[in-house]
This record gives C-alpha cells, sequence and structure tokens, in this order.
C-alpha cells in the first residue's frame, strides 16, 4: 500500500480540467477528482484573499511523485501551485493495481 499517494492540488475553476487531463493523458496519474466550487480564504503578498477554486484529488504511484509536481508546475496558472502529498495506507486491491496499470509507462 506504500507505493500509492494522493496528490492534492486548487486552480482557477476554468483552468481545472485542461490541467487534469494533462496529468491523466501525462500517465502522472491515473485519475483526478475535480471537486468544484471550493471557497478558499488564504494569505497572499501581505493580503487576505478570497477565491473560488477547485480542488484536485490526484491518485497515482509515490515512484511518479517527482514528475507529477514537474507537470503541476509546468502547466499551473499560479505563481505558487499548492501541491500536497497523502500517503494512501489501504485501500482496494483491485484499484490500486488499477492505478499502476494506468500509470505504466
Amino acid at each position: 500500500m506504500e507505493n500509492y499517494i494522493l496528490a492534492l492540488t486548487t486552480c482557477p475553476p476554468d483552468k481545472a480540467e485542461d490541467l487534469a487531463r494533462i496529468l491523466v493523458d501525462g500517465r502522472f496519474c491515473a485519475c483526478v477528482n475535480i471537486v468544484s466550487g471550493v471557497r478558499s480564504i488564504y494569505h497572499w503578498k501581505d493580503k487576505v484573499e478570497t477565491d473560488t477554486e477547485s480542488i484536485l484529488l490526484i491518485k497515482t504511484e509515490k515512484r511518479l511523485q517527482d514528475r507529477l509536481w514537474d507537470a503541476i508546475r509546468d502547466n499551473h496558472p499560479y505563481e505558487v501551485p499548492e501541491f500536497v502529498v497523502i500517503p494512501i495506507q489501504g485501500g482496494s486491491k483491485a484499484y490500486l493495481e488499477w492505478i499502476s496499470t494506468s500509470t505504466a509507462n
């Protein structure tokens, strides 16, 4: 199970599908769920900002973490894109195998 991760990033709603398709088409991940309508409140350049964003839930193998980050950084519209990685501690064996199959190059 320690071979799999869930990565998170947020982006403007009008950019979410394009970014998700780049990540899946490039086999950096098996799947991206786009959750729209996320309200974000955050510090940016000495001000508190509020935006509506989409959050991308990205399922992949741990071995692809650095390549995934490179793809996000290279294609993301934000100056400082969110990139948070959570290890997957358990799950359906068939689903995890599907992640491996889907990310095989």
